[in-house]
């Protein structure tokens, strides 16, 4: 079957409200955020996952900037979180994609405590619930559980919510061509494939929302991972093959002592994307590690926001 072009064009209650996201509660003028399923029924190409959805806090290990941190696995059921921005309204969205190594989602550090900047900058924000496990490139010499899933289902799930903001742009006041993602470490990987992947939609339609291009207007990537293969020392053929000039701008941040996600996945990308005469700018860092999000501590990294903010009004996203 040919799928169809997509043109161009206190945390642990947000996760308790599954139900709430199922019925679609909450209203265009919701002062608060709105829950919102991402599939009409059932999601495409659903797999089997080991258990239920859970939540659980890092407790003590690891910390960032001495803090836990909450993690969500066993996602079957995705759903988008709807932000409203905070002040004045940009028209400016930004669609969130948690890390975790598609295995989990790290809600808060680089969920929630994202949107939180974002909606104080006049942005309204969408945090992802994607499905994990088992949803990204799996089976290569980078990933430790060899497990190949059937279809992209993240990929999937994210084309659906950037079509879904874009379709319901004019309801929450959005400028449906300053549509954006940003996502970290197994996100910033999705942020690569959204980006690179618009112009065949990896589900067959399913509504009018569909009609909708799947194509952000900007990508921001933190720590990506998934990009560069050890056995061609170059980045992977799914991306590097449908890179081309309307792969929308990219903003990339990582630290060269990243223990997690080579540096050499942030390399790779951007060279291919300057090949391909994209605008594009890159940030690298001496130290910093892996999975900061937005916690300031002692290292200039976590000063990646004030970064990010100038290069949106580069763009021409945010007003100067």
């Amino acid at each position: 079957m040919e799928l169809p072009a997509c043109g161009i064009g206190s945390l642990k209650l947000l996760w308790l409200v599954a139900m709430c996201a199922l019925l679609g509660c909450g209203g265009a003028h919701s002062k608060g955020p709105v829950h919102v399923p991402i599939w009409p029924g059932a999601a495409p190409d659903a797999q089997p996952i080991p258990g239920p959805e859970n939540a659980t806090s890092t407790e003590t290990d690891p910390l960032v900037a001495g803090r836990p941190w909450t993690e969500v696995t066993n996602v079957a059921r995705p759903t988008m979180t709807v932000y409203p921005p905070r002040g004045k309204n940009t028209g400016t969205a930004v669609i969130v994609f948690p890390g975790g190594g598609y295995k989990a989602l790290a809600v808060d550090l680089e969920g929630t405590e994202v949107c939180d900047w974002l909606t104080s900058r006049g942005i309204t924000c969408v945090l992802l619930k994607y499905r994990v496990p088992y949803s990204g490139p799996y089976g290569d010499a980078s990933c430790q559980c060899h497990i190949t899933p059937k279809a992209p289902l993240a990929l999937e799930d994210a084309q659906r919510t950037i079509s879904l903001v874009r379709a319901r742009a004019k309801e929450w006041h959005i400028d449906p061509h300053k549509i954006g993602v940003l996502g970290f470490s197994a996100g910033g990987h999705l942020v690569a494939a959204t980006s690179t992947h618009f112009t065949q939609r990896a589900y067959g339609s399913i509504d009018v929302a569909d009609r909708e291009s799947c194509r952000p207007d900007f990508a921001i990537a933190l720590y990506p991972g998934h990009l560069w293969t050890e056995e061609n020392l170059d980045l992977t053929p799914d991306i590097a093959t449908r890179i081309s000039r309307d792969t929308p701008p990219t903003f990339l941040v990582q630290a060269e002592d990243d223990p997690v996600d080579s540096v050499n996945h942030s390399l790779v990308y951007y060279t291919a994307l300057k090949n391909a005469e994209v605008p594009v700018e890159l940030h690298l860092f001496a130290h910093g590690g892996h999975a900061f999000g937005l916690r300031r501590t002692e290292h200039p990294i976590t000063e990646w926001p004030q970064l990010a903010e100038t290069w949106l009004r580069t763009i021409g996203v945010l007003p100067p």
